[in-house]
């Protein structure tokens, strides 16, 4: 007897061919114990695709996820560039955008501390327009022949193939001692920039210096910011650590689940202009990428919105087939002379080539423009198209077709900027890319304390997993040009003498560096963890639910087992997860209803202490009710924050009696808005 029912015609089993085929589970034998025969072409087709699925994954962002969604400007743009995608307010553009990481293979963590890619594939009514960035304004080189050496010092060592994901191992650090231009870098790669807390919190950046171009070929250089409308927040390192371990799909989760909710992520795009009369009027050059342009200089501009709402539906074929390239612009865009990017130009495409199987992977779904393509390429590996008629320029058997649009051009058609370009065949860097470290000490100076305190953690970590003593004191001695009391807090870290202070370091700061000054808009997709056991009043925790959920949080119940809980009296409280398959790192606050008997429960269970202890020890808001200050102390939490007054600026919120259960939602509600409480007594983060 069959086990499932005929399949109607149209959607049948077939092969490649459209043959359809009566049974996929069994190969074609001679007999019912005889050989398998090679006649079975079903058999040899399945396996031999099968044998074939895995590409080649990407050099670098070889882990990423991806999203669909739409670009819409806030205003036109055509005063600076004749882009059709940002000539009129209000229209939208759809888009792909892919996040990853930079180091690891696919199979590593998301939350390791690494760069982020934040690629953008607009597809314009002009073509495709790839905005290729990173989640960091600065690269660790200034010129892209640099870049082979760069991959190869960071990735696994070849002896061993480790570390996976991390950069902390002895190539990277002595390629980047001897490198002094990739410091400012550092500083980004080693603050809680490189840990986000998600996708949706981090921001981006195009990182290179490019040009806008208007129809009549006037040009303004651009920097491309992207800024999270929930604000930028990160991870700190023990908890990234330990959501490496409960979720290393942390990020990815995240951004999957949040669309599928309809919690759509968003972003500004926020431009830096500079008019090309003010090229040299900085004390740095604006085509060195290890470079920043300080907003208190250029403030940023918004000019449109990004916003992701709807998921891939195949990931091989769409988040892992998409190729972005840096030097897929449309017209109204173009580039500069930045060495980086001429470099990247080139490395995109060639990759692109290997890694797809040949020069037709702009016709793969994902990759396909949506404007008209009419060109005399042919042939090759994977092409899709049935080309009739002539395949070469000039010819008059076509018809002339399809023809260039002429030296005139006209509206939507590319013209290259025109500069006019001498000197010398040199292999030399200009003197205006020599300034390695004053932008380093700009994002040093601009650090909250807290900032500061993680950055020397995170040089302790890396160099202290560093076996070459030498490379340890090369880089705690560049640091020194960063900041005296920087240099001297890592080397105290890692038992090496402080190096000699740097006479004439600056001292000039940027606020819009430190994450304590871009917080967002309201508490949106946000995690509550309700810790709660049999004896747990319902009515407070369905209150305080039904007021955070109101202003956009999740909140979820976890218990020591799943199921329906009984609670106080004769209610019932279901718990959402089992409190062992979950993980304080998982959620961005917790809170302890009160009762005794769910309490006890609680406080005896160590996953629920661990729980507490670690959500308070990573700065998240805590809040408990009445008896729920029991579980507090069980978490050891100091006796000034559980038995004093409620203190806002711990993060820690205890309700007695006379607060309603509504209050306290809103008092959680403000705290979750803050992120993060870096300043608590037995605060170790």
């Amino acid at each position: 007897m069959a086990r499932f029912r005929a399949a109607p015609e149209h959607d049948a089993l077939t092969t490649d061919q459209g043959v359809r085929v009566d049974d996929t589970d069994n190969a074609l034998h001679a007999g019912e114990r005889g050989p398998t025969l090679l006649e079975d072409f079903h058999n040899r087709e399945k396996i031999t695709h099968f044998d074939h699925e895995r590409i080649p994954e990407r050099v670098v962002h070889a882990r990423g996820a991806g999203a669909y969604g739409y670009f819409e400007p806030y205003l036109s743009l055509s005063e600076f560039t004749c882009a059709d995608f940002l000539a009129e307010e209000g229209r939208r553009t759809p888009v792909f955008v892919r996040f990853s990481t930079v180091q690891g293979p696919r199979g590593s963590a998301d939350t390791v501390r690494d760069v982020r890619g934040f690629a953008t594939k607009f597809y314009t009514r002009e073509g495709n327009y790839d905005l290729v960035g990173n989640n960091m304004p600065v690269f660790f080189i200034q010129d892209a022949i640099k870049f082979p050496d760069f991959v190869h010092a960071v990735k696994m060592e070849p002896q061993n193939e480790m570390p996976t994901g991390a950069s902390a191992h002895d190539t990277f650090w002595d390629f980047c001692s001897l490198q002094p231009e990739s410091t400012h870098m550092l500083m980004w790669l080693m603050s809680d920039r490189a840990i986000p807390r998600s996708f949706r919190m981090m921001q981006g950046f195009g990182v290179h210096t490019f040009r806008f171009v208007t129809a009549d070929g006037r040009g303004t250089f651009v920097k491309f910011h992207w800024k999270p409308r929930l604000g930028v927040h990160s991870l700190v390192w023990d908890e990234a650590q330990i959501a490496a371990g409960r979720d290393p799909d942390f990020n990815r989760r995240d951004l999957w689940e949040s669309i599928e909710a309809g919690s759509y992520p968003e972003w500004e795009l926020g431009v830096q202009l500079v008019p090309e009369e003010d090229e040299f009027a900085f004390d740095f050059d604006l085509l060195d990428a290890t470079k920043i342009i300080p907003e208190e200089q250029v403030p940023v501009r918004p000019v449109g919105r990004l916003v992701l709402n709807r998921n891939p539906q195949n990931f091989f074929a769409e988040t892992e087939q998409v190729a972005f390239h840096t030097a897929n612009v449309v017209p109204g865009i173009d580039f500069t002379n930045d060495p980086l990017l001429q470099g990247r130009n080139f490395s995109y495409l060639d990759t692109q080539l290997i890694r797809l199987g040949g020069p037709n992977f702009s016709q793969l779904p994902v990759n396909r423009p949506l404007a008209d393509v009419h060109h005399n390429h042919r042939d090759g590996f994977g092409q899709q198209v049935i080309h009739p008629g002539t395949n070469y320029f000039p010819n008059s058997l076509g018809g002339g077709c399809p023809a260039h649009a002429g030296s005139g051009g006209g509206p939507g058609v590319f013209r290259h900027y025109a500069q006019r370009v001498d000197g010398e065949k040199i292999r030399v860097r200009s003197a205006s890319f020599q300034d390695h470290y004053s932008q380093a000490a700009l994002f040093w100076n601009s650090m909250s304390d807290w900032e500061r305190r993680h950055i020397v953690e995170a040089f302790r970590f890396e160099l202290g997993k560093v076996t070459s003593a030498t490379v340890r004191e090369r880089m705690t001695g560049n640091l020194a040009h960063v900041n005296a009391e920087l240099a001297a807090a890592v080397a105290e870290g890692l038992g090496l003498p402080a190096p000699a202070p740097v006479e004439g370091v600056p001292s000039a700061a940027s606020p819009a560096l430190s994450q304590g000054n871009l917080t967002g808009e309201g508490i949106d997709t946000r995690k509550v963890a309700v810790l709660a056991a049999d004896g747990t009043d319902a009515g407070p925790v369905a209150a305080v639910r039904d007021r955070l959920t109101g202003r956009g949080a999740i909140v979820e119940v976890l218990a020591p087992r799943d199921g329906t809980l009984h609670g106080a009296g004769e209610g019932l409280l279901d718990a959402d997860r089992a409190l062992p398959t979950m993980a304080s790192v998982l959620y961005d606050a917790v809170l302890v209803p009160g009762s005794a008997e769910a309490v006890a429960t609680l406080s005896a269970d160590p996953a629920a202490v661990r729980f507490v202890e670690e959500a308070y020890r990573h700065g998240k808001p805590v809040a408990a009710i009445g008896e729920g200050t029991r579980l507090l102390t069980a978490a050891r939490l100091p006796e000034e924050v559980v038995l004093g007054p409620s203190a806002p600026d711990h993060g820690v919120l205890i309700a007695d009696g006379s607060a309603s259960a509504e209050e306290l939602a809103d008092a959680l509600a403000d705290a979750l808005a803050r992120h993060r409480f870096p300043y608590r007594p037995g605060l170790l983060n």
